[in-house]
């Protein structure tokens, strides 16, 4: 999925979200389980970190990212999001895309690639315009805390793939 195949950088609570998703999809379908494999791989090579530990330069959940496609030479901002809040139109890419399992984790500077139909994309990241862990601790006192179950299984019960 990613040129270079560097531990990515993802905070404690996503990580738990992600993975009781991924381990959803696994008893409600092999089919569903099988299209999140990608998704899989990058959370099995992930280093994880508190989210008050999470580096601004990475793209979290929610996060806002200015990247450039390779390619085409455009730019456009980016997020990346659970998959009931994913918009096209807005710019916010759902997790279980391909192209939000490739950006989750990575850092200012990275090249990602990912595969579509016809043949490939590679896109740079340039800047994180918005990243929900930096936004938190810029406000005095602000925690971030972990996730609650229930908004995990929430997750999987809206996920379409």
């Amino acid at each position: 999925m990613t040129m270079k195949k560097l531990p990515i950088i993802i905070n404690a609570a996503d990580h738990e979200q992600l993975s009781c998703a991924v381990a959803t999809l696994r008893r409600l379908s092999e089919r569903g389980y099988a299209e999140v494999s990608s998704l899989r791989e990058e959370l099995a090579r992930a280093e994880i970190v508190a989210p008050n530990d999470t580096p601004t330069e990475v793209i979290t959940m929610n996060s806002r990212a200015e990247v450039l496609d390779l390619d085409s030479g455009e730019r456009m901002k980016l997020a990346v999001v659970f998959p009931r809040d994913a918009n096209i139109e807005q710019g916010k890419i759902s997790i279980l895309a391909p192209l939000g399992t490739a950006l989750i984790g990575q850092r200012v500077g990275d090249e990602i690639e990912w595969p579509v139909p016809y043949g490939r994309r590679r896109l740079k990241i340039l800047a994180i315009v918005f990243q929900p862990e930096a936004a938190l601790r810029a406000r005095p006192g602000a925690v971030i805390s972990p996730p609650r179950a229930a908004h995990a299984a929430t997750l999987q019960d809206r996920a379409v793939v």
